[in-house]
């Protein structure tokens, strides 16, 4: 028996209605690439620190699974000891960064310059001493209130000061660092981390040293000029 006209128009539309896709929820849904196989989401997966499983390492520990010829207690000293440094080393860098915003007087253009100097070869230090830190399979400090809880550099007031009393923070920070970096760079020695004495003594303690130096000059009482 032949099919009217509406039987034939009829089947096409139910065809297509029984191979349309199906929507999917949520955007992980895989996508089928042109072999067939299916193709990964791009979608990122977000609010991943909620529920999130036991740190990867906890803050105060060393890994084990770097063979660097030292035994955990001593990498774990050292450690602890290059925290401190570093806790320390970021704070008289910001230092260093907000006398460069806030000096005045007749030696602001030296100032100004020297601050930011010092305030990039700081910065280059907190790399090197966090990086010796990841090294002997610790766990760095990283965020500002944390360094604010360890550091051992009294917290400047949120004032402008004057140049003077500016280069007499520094010079207080500098000192604080350099007897820490003395005591630490001989425990690293007696210990034979010689990895982490050199990293205080050719980086650190040079680093501090030349800057007390350059920063020192500028209280030296003496008059701009004088004519005889």
């Amino acid at each position: 028996m032949a099919k009217t006209p509406a039987t034939k128009a009829a089947a096409p539309a139910a065809a297509s209605k029984a191979v349309a896709p199906k929507k999917t929820s949520g955007a992980a849904a895989p996508r089928a690439a042109s072999n067939g196989q299916a193709r990964p989401s791009v979608q990122p997966i977000m609010n991943q620190q909620f529920n999130a499983p036991a740190p990867l390492q906890k803050y105060g520990t060393v890994s084990q699974r770097l063979p660097i010829g030292l035994d955990a207690d001593t990498r774990q000293k050292s450690v602890e000891m290059l925290n401190q440094l570093l806790a320390d080393t970021c704070s008289i860098r910001d230092m260093y960064k907000k006398h460069h915003w806030q000096v005045v007087g007749p030696t602001f253009y030296q100032l100004h310059l020297l601050y930011d100097k010092h305030y990039e070869e700081q910065d280059a230090l907190v790399d090197m001493i966090a990086e010796r830190i990841q090294i002997l399979g610790g766990v760095a400090l990283a965020m500002a209130a944390d360094i604010a809880e360890a550091t051992s550099i009294p917290r400047p007031p949120k004032d402008r000061e004057e140049a003077p009393v500016q280069v007499s923070r520094l010079l207080e920070a500098h000192q604080i660092i350099l007897k820490n970096a003395h005591d630490y760079a001989k425990k690293a020695d007696d210990a034979g981390d010689d990895g982490t004495n050199d990293l205080v003594v050719s980086n650190v303690m040079r680093t501090n040293e030349l800057q007390v130096w350059f920063v020192s000059e500028h209280v030296v009482d003496t008059p701009l000029a004088r004519a005889e």
